[in-house]
């Protein structure tokens, strides 16, 4: 597709976000899987189903517009989610957390610049319910980056902050065999 007018801009930008949501909607389970804390797995499973409301909203403006929402694969979003992926392999517990936090900033961030972007397109254009569902996911992604955030400062950064070194590099089955001594050591 060439883009030579603002509206071919607008369709590109709307299937770049569409393969974007998909691209999400299949890394937030794992996502939710790979945490410890409940609260952040609960927050990504809510968010879950908010992004593939957020797909549907953009279907039904590329519908309005006559178009598909075939188009090549999110180059972007690809790489801010195999960096969420890496800190799941490399990452322990509470730190993990807190990587997991900050990769999914980084993606929230991502979509906030495009879906501010696309819905100044929309309104530049003349689409106005196209801008007002595209202003509708830009505030729930900034509403999902301060849940994000409170979840952070609260508790999770702070836990990360705790978590000690083990000798071998891990905090693997030494580590909780440690805490079983001391605990046994108090009675």
């Amino acid at each position: 597709m060439e883009l030579e007018t603002l509206r071919d801009l607008y369709v590109h930008e709307l299937k770049d976000l569409y393969s974007a949501e998909n691209q999400i909607i299949k890394a937030l389970p794992k996502m939710a899987k790979a945490t410890k804390n409940r609260q952040l797995a609960s927050a990504f499973n809510q968010h879950l189903g908010q992004t593939r409301q957020q797909a549907k909203r953009l279907e039904k403006i590329l519908k309005s517009h006559k178009e598909s929402t075939r188009a090549p694969k999110c180059k972007g979003m690809e790489g801010l989610l195999e960096e969420g992926d890496s800190v799941i392999k490399e990452a322990e517990k509470d730190v993990r957390d807190a990587g997991l936090i900050a990769a999914a900033q980084r993606v929230e961030h991502y979509e906030m610049a495009g879906y501010g972007c696309a819905r100044t397109y929309a309104q530049l254009l003349g689409d106005r319910a196209g801008a007002r569902l595209l202003n509708t996911t830009l505030q729930e992604e900034g509403r999902t980056d301060k849940k994000l955030t409170t979840l952070a400062k609260s508790a999770i950064n702070l836990r990360a902050k705790k978590q000690k070194k083990s000798s071998n590099g891990s905090n693997g089955v030494g580590n909780a065999i440690s805490r079983i001594v001391r605990k046994l050591k108090r009675r």
